[in-house]
């Protein structure tokens, strides 16, 4: 009878021995002597962290948007505050931009607090007749904290933004699911 056993090897690594102090100071710090060490057995690592975390949905399918908790949007030729509750939300649509007659034309996704406003997507059509408008896709994810909103801003009739929102996470990052 053969008994395969595994084989252990001591790593002698400044910078593995020094990251691993950095990440887990409780596990031997900066102690003298303590050696790492690697085995040609092979361990299996069970991933429960998602159950740990209170859910059962993989990352990529918790923020999926559903009939009951994705908010649809229009904006065209106006300002309209799309979300303003505190929460990580997920942001999809299209703009869809033409150039303007007179003027150049703007849409642009905004979060404000009242007073401070960042521009966090947006495009500008210049002012060129015969130009043919652009379709531009958008897909991302904002935090708004107590008084930020999320804005969209369609200068002219010729910019319209269609989309919709869902809450992923409320602020303290308890997952949603859809």
């Amino acid at each position: 009878m053969a008994v395969n056993l595994a084989q252990e090897f001591i790593i002698k690594s400044n910078e593995i021995e020094d990251k691993i102090n950095q990440l887990l100071p409780s596990q031997g710090g900066k102690q003298a002597g303590v050696d790492f060490s690697a085995s040609t057995m092979v361990i299996p690592v069970v991933d429960l962290t998602e159950t740990a975390e209170g859910s059962s949905l993989r990352q990529d399918l918790q923020t999926s948007l559903s009939l009951n908790t994705a908010t649809a949007f229009s904006v065209n030729n106006t300002t309209t505050t799309l979300v303003n509750t505190t929460g990580y939300y997920r942001v999809i649509g299209t703009l869809y931009i033409l150039s303007g007659a007179s003027s150049n034309v703007i849409g642009t996704l905004t979060i404000t607090d009242g007073t401070t406003t960042k521009n966090i997507f947006g495009a500008e059509m210049e002012q060129i007749s015969g130009q043919d408008g652009n379709v531009i896709n958008y897909d991302f994810n904002v935090k708004l904290e107590a008084g930020d909103s999320l804005q969209a801003i369609s200068s002219s009739t010729n910019a319209r933004f269609i989309g919709s929102t869902r809450q992923i996470a409320d602020l303290s990052g308890n997952l949603i699911n859809p």
